[in-house]
């Protein structure tokens, strides 16, 4: 009996030695990936590179309303116990909050060789890859060609009274293009133009999703929205036309994809190697392809027709590093005392 027992007793303290390295490889083989991108364009990523390595990856979307926002709210919340490895941003703006806040962490991939350095992180806590613009878009139904808007600035134009609509600009990509246009402009005139869009007529919708569907309808005249939005409409016959706005003045503003890592990673290496997997020219492609079509931002990757190359922009020049901050104060400030009195319907501030 005593011989057996002992016999037991080795056989379990063999298993329990195994079950934490046993863990640890079941660990390794996940990655949990926060995403502001649209889950539509994300996944097909994401299980391409779950079937070329056998890492899972836990793919957390954000909502389209709430875009970037709720996840960043998410991982300040998880700062000190993080559950993810990575945040795949849609744009610069949310990963340079990170940063701030002690949420990223540093890291170079080989695999971001011959990527533009102006549209990542100097100090390394992220890196941007494949981007979108903000365009505007109008119904070629309602918008004769000489009256085809080349300015942002025009929204404000009484030709459009009443007729023009962009998305709350305390979310997602039009938050980032309202702080570029108080760096740009300046505070005096960027509120100039916000207020005068309000006396205009100008109307506030959930997303740019909602401002596709408004204008493709004729709901809407014009509007401002991203290339992936604005060709998804195209691609599929709706009457809506697209501009690079500002080609010759303050410039467009070109919204890459960013890769961060984040600090105290629950799979670092897991983490690590899907940040390479997005990084790869690859992946560039494969997203200029989708509905998404976005352009690489290395040279020499294929595109389809319908793409225009980062090379024929005139980009808004902006410190992607300050927007964050200034971000920050718009939206605890005046754009959120402003989308509120949209909201209400009430009067414009005079």
């Amino acid at each position: 009996m005593t011989h057996r027992a002992g016999a037991t007793s080795r056989v379990w303290l063999l298993l329990a030695a195994c079950i934490p390295v046993l863990t640890a490889c079941h660990q390794a083989d996940e990655v949990v990936v926060y995403t502001s991108v649209d889950d539509v364009f994300a996944r097909p990523i994401a299980e391409r590179f779950e079937r070329e390595t056998g890492v899972i990856v836990r793919l957390v979307p954000d909502t389209e309303e709430t875009k970037s926002t709720g996840l960043v709210n998410r991982l300040i919340a998880e700062k000190a116990r993080p559950q993810a490895d990575v945040f795949w941003s849609g744009d610069p703006v949310r990963a340079v909050i990170l940063k701030t806040k002690g949420i990223s962490a540093v890291y170079r991939s080989p695999a971001a060789a011959g990527l533009r350095a102006e549209f990542s992180d100097p100090d390394g806590h992220w890196t941007g890859f494949s981007a979108r613009a903000r365009v505007l878009v109008y119904n070629t139904t309602l918008v004769a060609a000489e009256q085809t808007p080349t300015s942002l600035l025009q929204l404000t134009e009484t030709r459009f009274c009443g007729r023009a609509c962009l998305a709350n600009p305390l979310f997602g990509t039009t938050s980032m293009h309202a702080a570029a246009l108080f760096a740009a402009l300046g505070d005096e005139a960027a509120r100039a133009f916000f207020e005068a869009f309000a006396r205009n007529g100008g109307r506030v919708v959930s997303s740019n999703g909602e401002v596709r569907r408004r204008v493709a309808s004729g709901d809407c005249s014009v509007g401002v929205t991203d290339t992936d939005d604005a060709t998804v409409a195209r691609r599929e016959g709706k009457p809506l036309g697209m501009v690079y706005p500002d080609a010759t003045g303050m410039g467009t503003l070109i919204v890459p994809n960013c890769a961060v890592l984040i600090a105290g990673a629950p799979h670092p290496a897991a983490a690590r190697r899907f940040i390479d997997y997005l990084l790869r020219p690859e992946t560039e492609q494969r997203l200029a392809e989708s509905d998404a079509a976005q352009m690489p931002l290395r040279p020499g990757v294929p595109i389809p027709a319908d793409v225009v190359p980062i090379e024929r922009l005139t980009p808004l020049s902006v410190d992607y590093g300050t927007l964050g901050a200034k971000l920050e104060e718009l939206s605890q400030g005046y754009l959120k005392t402003w989308v509120e009195r949209m909201v209400a319907g009430g009067p414009p501030a005079t």
